[in-house]
Order: C-alpha cells, then sequence, then structure tokens
C-alpha cells in the first residue's frame, strides 16, 4: 500500500483555539446537504462525521454481496468488478481537500440561485482504495479514448432550470490523462473507515485538484469516451463562461480547484478582546499546485502581514495556518480577511469575477469581527481564542 498522507501539524498548532463541535447545518434536508461549520476547524484531517455531504438525490441503497463496477466504452466489451475483488487489488491512501464548486455562495451578492453555502462546504481527508488507471488498465482501454466518464448510483428528475430530460444519473467525466494519473483512486474507506452512505459507500471516486463533483459518489459504472462526454453535469451545470477580450463565448465545465484561504477563527461578527493577542487560524488550499504562502490583513486589506504556515505541505491538502493579531486598543468594527498564493503565482483576487456564474467562489473573503473591552483582559497580553 502506498501511503501518501500529510503529518500537518501536532495539537499544539491546533488544539488552542478550537471550540467544541456541534454538529453540521442543515442547508437542505432532502436530498441531504449538510455544511461543516468552518469556525469549529481543529486539525488537519476533517473528522468523518464532520464532514459536509453533498446530495443531488436520495441516497442509494447498496449491498455489496451483488454490487458491480462496470466499465465500458469505445466499442470494448464491458468488464465488471465486484466488490470482493476491487477490495482484494493493490490499493493506496491519499490526503485530498474537497470542495464543494459552490463552497461560499452566501457571500454572493446579489443573492444567486443554489445551496447558500458559507465557508464549510469542504474538508480534508484520507482516501484509500485503488488506483483508478489500475482498473481501467485490467479492464482495456481501446485506442482513441479522450475521456472517463463516472456515473453514480444516484438518480432522479431536476425540475429547476436547466430541467433534466426526465430522471438522469449524476455523471461527471475527467480526461483521460487526469484518469491515468497515480493519484486518481476508486475510494471504499474514508480515514480509514469504510466509506459511510452519505459520503458514497459502496466506492466513490476521489479526483485530486478538482472541485468535489468530478469526485462521483456511489460509483456503479465508467464509461471511456473517444469525444468529449456531453452529459446534462458537464454542459448544464457545474459550468462557467470562458472570456474572449471581455466577452463571454463558451460554457466550460468547472474542473481544477482555485487557490483560497478561509478563515476559521475568528469567525463572522465573533467579539474579539481589545488590547491582546488574538490567533487568527484557517486553512488554505489549491488545485495541480502547492500553497506557498498566506496573507492575512486586519485593517480591511490596506496591508497584509504573513501567516505562519504549519506542518508539511502535502500536494493535494490543504494547508494549516495561524497569525498572531495583536488587536487595537480602542474597541470597534475590524475586517480581517486572508488571501493565498501558490507556487505557481496564483493569488486569489480581491474581486468576484462574474463570468464564473455560482461556482469557484474564491475572491477575498471580508470577515467582521467587533472588539470589545472584556473583563479581565486589561492591557496584558492574552491569547483570546
Amino acid at each position: 500500500m502506498n501511503n501518501t498522507s500529510p503529518n500537518q501539524g501536532t495539537s499544539a498548532e491546533t488544539s488552542a483555539s478550537e471550540k467544541p463541535f456541534t454538529g453540521l447545518i442543515i442547508r437542505e434536508k432532502e436530498p441531504e446537504n449538510l455544511e461543516f461549520p468552518f469556525s469549529a476547524l481543529s486539525s488537519a484531517i476533517t473528522p468523518n462525521e464532520q464532514f459536509f455531504v453533498r446530495s443531488h438525490f436520495p441516497v442509494p441503497k447498496a449491498d455489496p454481496k451483488t454490487w458491480q463496477l462496470k466499465i465500458e466504452g469505445c466499442g470494448e466489451p464491458a468488464f465488471e468488478l465486484s466488490y470482493e475483488k476491487l477490495r482484494s487489488m493493490p490499493s493506496r491512501t491519499v490526503s485530498m481537500v474537497m470542495e464543494c464548486a459552490g463552497n461560499s455562495r452566501i457571500f454572493l451578492s446579489p443573492k444567486v440561485m443554489g445551496l447558500q453555502w458559507e465557508l464549510g462546504a469542504v474538508g480534508n481527508a484520507e482516501w484509500t482504495g485503488v488506483p483508478l488507471a489500475d482498473v481501467l488498465k485490467r479492464a482495456g482501454v481501446k485506442s482513441g479514448a479522450m475521456e472517463v466518464v463516472l456515473e453514480g448510483a444516484d438518480r432522479g428528475e431536476i425540475k429547476k432550470e436547466p430541467a433534466s430530460p426526465g430522471k438522469i444519473s449524476y455523471a461527471r467525466s475527467i480526461p483521460l490523462a487526469k484518469a491515468m494519473s497515480p493519484e486518481v483512486i476508486l475510494a471504499y474507506q474514508m480515514n480509514g473507515e469504510d466509506i459511510s452512505p452519505a459520503h458514497g459507500y459502496p466506492l466513490r471516486a476521489i479526483v485530486p485538484g478538482h472541485y468535489g463533483m468530478a469526485s462521483v459518489k456511489w460509483l456503479n459504472r465508467i464509461l471511456t469516451l473517444d469525444q468529449p462526454f456531453r452529459g446534462y453535469w458537464q454542459t448544464s451545470d457545474y459550468t462557467y463562461w470562458n472570456q474572449h477580450n471581455g466577452m463571454p463565448i463558451q460554457l466550460l465545465p468547472v474542473s481544477e480547484v482555485e487557490v483560497k484561504a478561509e478563515i476559521s477563527r475568528p469567525a463572522l461578527y465573533e467579539a474579539v478582546p481589545a488590547n491582546s493577542v488574538y490567533r487568527m487560524f484557517g486553512a488554505a488550499w489549491t488545485g495541480e499546485s502547492e500553497i506557498a504562502k498566506v496573507e492575512v490583513s486586519v485593517d480591511g486589506a490596506k496591508t497584509w502581514q504573513t501567516a505562519q504556515l504549519l506542518g508539511d505541505s502535502v500536494k493535494y491538502a490543504w494547508r494549516l495556518w495561524e497569525y498572531h493579531w495583536r488587536t487595537p486598543v480602542q474597541p470597534g468594527r475590524h475586517t480581517v480577511m486572508a488571501r493565498a498564493t501558490d507556487t505557481r503565482g496564483r493569488t486569489q483576487p480581491m474581486e468576484r469575477d462574474t463570468h464564473r456564474g455560482t461556482y469557484m467562489i474564491t475572491h477575498v473573503q471580508p470577515i467582521e469581527v467587533e472588539v470589545r473591552n472584556v473583563r479581565g483582559t486589561g492591557s496584558t497580553d492574552s491569547y483570546a481564542i
């Protein structure tokens, strides 16, 4: 087993400012869509029970004794793998930050359609499974294949615009080159435990570097194509406008994760003690790169200071960070921000690109806090966390 999991920080780096976990936030009851309260972030690995849940349709039932993964396409005979055979194949563990493409949608103004995620439609986990490349090689990939479609057992009808043509299964494609990359796996375990029904039991795809919609849950069919996939979730939803000379010219499927930092603490509208040292804390991530630095501003983007990155850099995993903020002596409202830069030189933008529609919300998000005189702090240094 090839383990590529991270060792991101120690308990001393993340334990001082934890708040007790109070449960997931319901964004939609049925189908189940649940958000992790990001202010409860306390470790590099998100526990299974705290990991956000994104579902388009109700959770399908699966019996591992009869479940089969079917691989077909490009004229080749269908190839099937049982759950038992799949789990007997050589496995590997990869760490990956998974972010819903609509994470932070609540910050868009004016309000847009879609689930109103705040900061917590994201999590970092260790996934164990079989490399997709090994499965494709065993099935035999015909010459000329260019895309791999991942299809789940979840099925339903989309009635909002753009409406679906009746009931459809959730399916997304990735380029064959990405599918053959060693980090892309078919996972049956999450953080050392069998994946739960809400997170895709018995099998889900894990596509590091891409937004969560590519990591198809309840996977039961793989299809190789010699032409671009034109399915509903590839062309009608999870898309954005490409630009040329400032004009929108073509809808493209959302794919690679963009660089982003989020502030866990202080939380929005939190009361922060005046004249103290407050430990700002959060996480940063990117796609096919790694985080190079995180900067914070405590004066509404007038100035920026470099935060300390915690733990080791692991490609596809998020990076925790901290900054010790000397809070103002005088009470008042202040705006704090964080922005990340990756090793390719990409930095979070300050302004939202409207051509991205309701997805890839990566502009710097201002967090307003209230600096207050708190009894007992006086003028002494204290970690107000």
